[in-house]
């Protein structure tokens, strides 16, 4: 009995080591023991430079559009029917160019009726001077030959024909003028556009538009200026009526930076109150004429006298809900979250008006998932983004 039931126990333990090895178990292993709870972490490495000292110059950048100095919208000053166009559209004309030229027979008559007319009353005054001259003498010689009433009569009748003969020279004078407005000239010198009429067209005075003439050089940029703006160049400027003559700078839309220079030389005298905004308008040298009117213009106007800043790369600049911050490391390599102040750009970097001194180590890479309080490790590095 007792033979049988060792068997049976030996039996059994052959069977539970067959099936370990069936699963792949192993014995197993012992858990290592957890990091002590002071164990620190590893610093985190992050690049620091100083911010740059550097003399700039505030300024404030607009959007606008190029305008011409003088811009004429061509009309005839008679009615008629166009005879010649006698010019090339999209090139520059003379002012005293002839651009069109209206049938011109009709008031060449008038004006021919005209002089007919002077020449009528010249005769008629010159027989009245002779009658009058007669009757004095005859007066003389024999007072009692002619009475007032006829002496009179002729006296009214040369002042007659002197002011019918006035009045002929005032008609003549205004024939000859459509006379020669049937030839329209150039009034300015400018680019003329194409002519809105062909030949056999009626024109129609005062009314009918035949062609447009724009000045070229120079050329104005109108643009407007916020009113917080306007207040700090006033209060700069020290006088209201002071903000012409302003040096400016202004780029078009394909153009890097702002190489044309120009000065300011209108500012409205009143804000529109709707927009909050002040018009103001440049001008600028365009003798090559690439500066057309209409086209998009971007203005930089100086805002500040030059002055000493800090200035900080763009990249080491952060936003928490519009408020903007950077990080600084002290001098026991935690990184700090820093509220700033910001001001325009320069050369690629950015002023800092507020929240910054000379002296600051500020983080310019590393900052993704840096938080406030992050013990870190230092690399000095030159600040990015600066100009050599």
């Amino acid at each position: 009995m007792n033979t049988r039931l060792l068997g049976l126990g030996l039996l059994g333990v052959l069977l539970l080591l067959t099936g370990n090895l069936l699963h792949g178990q192993d014995e197993p292993k012992a858990k290592a023991p957890p990091d002590p709870p002071d164990t620190p972490r590893e610093k985190r490495v992050v690049q620091v430079s100083q911010p740059v000292v550097r003399e700039v110059t505030d300024y404030a950048d607009f959007t606008g559009r190029v305008e011409a100095v003088q811009s004429v919208d061509l009309r005839a000053r008679v009615t008629g029917y166009l005879d010649k166009v006698s010019f090339k559209p999209g090139t520059t004309v003379k002012e005293g160019d002839m651009l069109f030229e209206i049938d011109p027979r009709p008031y060449q008559a008038q004006y021919d009726q005209a002089l007919a007319q002077i020449a009528l009353h010249e005769a008629r005054l010159k027989l009245a001077t002779v009658n009058l001259d007669r009757a004095k003498k005859i007066m003389q010689t024999n007072p009692g030959a002619i009475s007032q009433d006829e002496f009179n009569k002729f006296v009214a009748d040369k002042d007659e024909a002197t002011a019918a003969l006035n009045a002929a020279k005032a008609a003549s004078e205004a024939s000859k003028l459509n006379l020669e407005f049937t030839k329209v000239k150039a009034p300015i010198t400018g680019k003329i556009g194409r002519p809105l009429l062909t030949v056999g067209n009626l024109v129609v005075a005062d009314q009918t538009l035949l062609a447009n003439i724009v000045s070229t050089d120079p050329v104005y940029v109108a643009f407007d200026v916020d009113e917080h703006t306007q207040l700090r160049l006033t209060r700069l400027k020290g006088k209201a009526d002071n903000d012409t003559d302003l040096p400016i700078q202004m780029g078009l839309s394909d153009e890097e930076g702002f190489p044309h220079r120009g000065k300011v030389d209108f500012v409205d005298v009143r804000a529109n109150p709707t927009t909050g905004t002040v018009s103001w308008r440049a001008v600028f040298p365009n003798a090559d004429g690439l500066l057309k009117p209409g086209l998009f213009a971007r203005v930089q106007l100086t805002t500040s006298a030059p002055h000493k800043a800090l200035l900080v790369t763009d990249k080491a600049v952060g936003s928490d809900q519009g408020e903007k911050f950077v990080f600084v490391v002290n001098d026991k390599n935690v990184a700090e979250q820093r509220p700033v102040k910001l001001g325009t750009l320069h050369g690629g970097l950015r002023v800092v008006t507020e929240g910054l001194k000379a002296g600051d180590k500020v983080v310019v890479t590393g900052l993704a998932n840096l938080a406030n309080g992050d013990t870190v490790k230092a690399e000095t590095v030159e600040m990015p983004g600066q100009k050599r």
